[in-house]
Formats: C-alpha cells, structure tokens, sequence
C-alpha cells in the first residue's frame, strides 16, 4: 500500500542550505534596534559594525592576534577577496571535492592563472588529502555544501608547513570544530549557520596571512572592492568596524541578534550540539528509508550541515541522470505544495537527490516530521511518474512501498 501521507507538518519547513532557517522564534521585531538612515561611518553604525565583528571572534574563539572583516557580496566575496590578495608567490594545491571549490580552482588557474595543482574528487568523495605540498599554499572547502563532504579535521594540515591556507568555511563556521592555527585565511557568510541575512561575508586572517599581504603586491590589477592594504600597509580600520563599500544596517542588526540567539543556546559548544542532535535524526532516518541514502559513503568525512542524499533503490540507482531528475524534481515540488519541506532539491551539479540543512537554527523535531513527509512524497512521486508513462510502475522496478517503515 501507499505510503500513508502524515497529518503534522514541521513548524518551520524551510530546510534550504543557504540562506538558511531563521533562528527559532525569530520575528521582524527583532530588528527594532537597527541603525537605520544612520551612515555606517556615524558612531551609530560604526558600533554596530564594531559589535558583530567583537561577537563573531568571542562566539568562534578566533586567536587574539587574528584579525576580523565584514566584506560584501557574501562568502563569495570573502574568499576571491583572499584569492586575489594573498595568491602568488607560491604554487597553489586546491581541494576541489564540491562545486565551489571547483570554483576556486577555475579562478587559480583560469584567471589569475597561477601554478595550481587541482585534486579532484567526485561527489561524495573527499579529495586526497595526503598529496598536499607543505609548501604550496593551499585553498579548500572545509564542508562541502554541495556534495555533503567534510575534512574531518585540520591534521592533514602540517604544522611546519611554508605556505598559506585558504579556508572557505560558510557551511562549518559555528557548527563545525575550526582549527585556527592551521587557517591563516578563513571566510563565512551570515546567512548559514546562525540564518542571517544574504550580501554579507567575513575574513578571518592570521598573523602569517596579514605578513603576506604586507609583503606581497600581487601582479594582477586590484579591484578597490578586493583591497586590503594602502601603500604596503594594512587598513586597520576594516577589522575595526570599517567596511570597504555601504552595508546595510539592517542586515547588521540582523547577524547582531542570530548572535544573541547563539549565546542563549549554550555558545558554540550549544550550536554544535544541536547541529549533532540533527543529524542524528536524519542518520537514524536514513538507516530505514528504502528511499533515500547518504551520497557521501564514509561517515568520518559525511557532512553534519549539509546532507546529501541520492536514491537508495538499485533500479533508480541506476536509470539515467533525466529519470532521475525527474523523480526527485517531482518530490521537491510535492514537498512545496504541502508546505512540508521548501528548497530540499539537489544543488544543480551534483547528482540528482535531495539536499537537507541540519545547521543549528533548525529544530530536530522538524527534521523528523519532513523524513515523514519525504518518505510520502517519494510514494507519490514513482507512482505519478509511472502513470504518466502509461505503464505499470513494477515494470521498470520503481513499485511504491512503504519505505522507512
């Protein structure tokens, strides 16, 4: 029989990788305070600037002699703005196991057109971390948003190492266990894991990242959206409170209370827990559905934010990428319509499936309700798909069961 359709839905069914669920409870008066119409160079704004980057250094435990910005155009921003600044003297190795990080390697070797060796992996694999040269610098994502992959620490990492490593850490940044004295360039955006609003990204530098910067003038042309330093010098005022281009305030106050909400929920050792609390629920899910399975095989280097999922049954294992498209493009929008689950669909490279944020701002008890939701969805799908067909959907190995029972 069918699988029955649930009758709860999740409180809040916004389940998208970024940007990501608001905090728990979270309401528009959570903005009264906001600095709005002020300049972000008033002593009104500069505050509220200086605010959010003091918090985000206490919050992650960032080293006292690390420095801090708020960068534009979000993680993105961030970590080209530290491509392009601190890129060059060395060969680069790039980790490249996701679409983004793909990404850092087109623009390496395509743009700026760098000495870079490229250790590919394909999705739900991680990269072979025991190629890596000490002294070539080094650009990686720490959790791969699209691919449900994760380094599984820094160890790989030496200590003695000659060159730089560029951290790209939207997806693991208050959720997942940096190790600081082995980033020197680490960027995040405020709209993963603590739910903050979209445009905005951070640098996090270390004191080896910030001698390059002084001691390094790049070849290219800088963009002044990408400058960091002024006749050789470090601008101190952008990890004061300055910002290279205007942000908005209300954006600001925003990230200001996700903070809050982090403190009240135990710091990062809380946020962490609750992220572990999560994937729990998704793992023990996972374990029974007949539907659906990680598409990132080895748990010690499976994502906990992240999670991705491809189809489990051997026969749609199998059918071609279209057929399968197909399926899970048909489940999300069933999803949709029932308000049960919104923007859960696959990112577009990677193999058609489904992809489910488990950061902090999402409640265990909702990511239990939308497994429900999903296994229902999934029945009605193959079902749907095999009448539009005008074939009997046992014919091609697709029968709907109750899965996850």
């Amino acid at each position: 029989m069918p699988y029955p359709k649930p009758t709860e839905r999740p409180r809040n069914p916004c389940f998208s990788c970024g940007p990501c669920a608001k905090r728990p409870g979270w309401t528009p008066q959570a903005l009264a305070g906001a600095a709005l119409g002020r300049s972000h160079r008033s002593r009104a704004g500069h505050e509220k600037l200086a605010q959010a980057i003091a918090e985000t250094r206490e919050l992650l435990r960032v080293p006292a002699d690390y420095r801090l910005a708020i960068l534009p155009a979000s993680d993105t921003g961030a970590m080209e703005l530290a491509m392009w600044s601190l890129l060059g003297p060395l060969p680069v190795d790039v980790l490249a196991f996701e679409s983004f990080s793909n990404g850092w390697a087109y623009d390496i070797s395509g743009e700026l057109r760098l000495d870079a060796r490229v250790f590919a992996a394909p999705f739900g694999e991680l990269s072979d971390l025991s190629r890596i040269d000490p002294d070539h610098d080094l650009v990686f994502a720490w959790n791969g948003t699209t691919s449900g992959v994760r380094v599984p620490n820094a160890d790989f990492i030496s200590n003695r190492r000659r060159g730089l490593t560029l951290c790209d850490a939207t997806s693991a940044a208050f959720m997942q266990p940096l190790d600081f004295a082995k980033l020197d360039a680490t960027t995040f955006s405020w709209q993963k894991a603590l739910g903050g609003e979209a445009g905005f990204g951070m640098l996090i530098l270390s004191p080896r990242a910030i001698e390059r910067l002084r001691t390094h003038r790049p070849a290219w042309p800088m963009p002044k959206i990408f400058r960091l330093t002024k006749d050789g010098a470090l601008i101190d005022q952008l990890f004061e409170g300055a910002t290279i281009n205007t942000p908005s305030l209300l954006c600001v106050e925003d990230f200001l209370d996700a903070l809050a909400w982090a403190r009240s929920v135990g710091g990062l050792d809380g946020l962490r827990r609750r992220v572990a609390a999560n994937a729990a629920v998704v793992a023990r899910w996972v374990e029974t559905s007949r539907a659906f399975t990680f598409l990132a095989k080895d748990p010690a280097t499976r994502s906990d934010t992240s999670v991705c999922l491809e189809f489990a049954d051997p026969h749609m294992a199998k059918a071609p990428r279209e057929e399968r498209a197909a399926l899970a493009a048909e489940i999300v929008a069933r999803l949709e319509t029932e308000c049960a689950g919104h923007d859960v669909g696959a990112y577009r490279d990677a193999p058609p499936g489904l992809r489910l944020w488990s950061g902090p701002t999402v409640e265990a008890a909702d990511l239990a309700l939308l497994t429900g939701w999903i296994d229902w969805a999934y029945a009605q799908a193959v079902e749907a798909l095999g009448r539009a067909r005008e074939a009997p959907a046992s014919a091609r190995g697709l029968t709907p069961r109750r899965y996850g029972a």
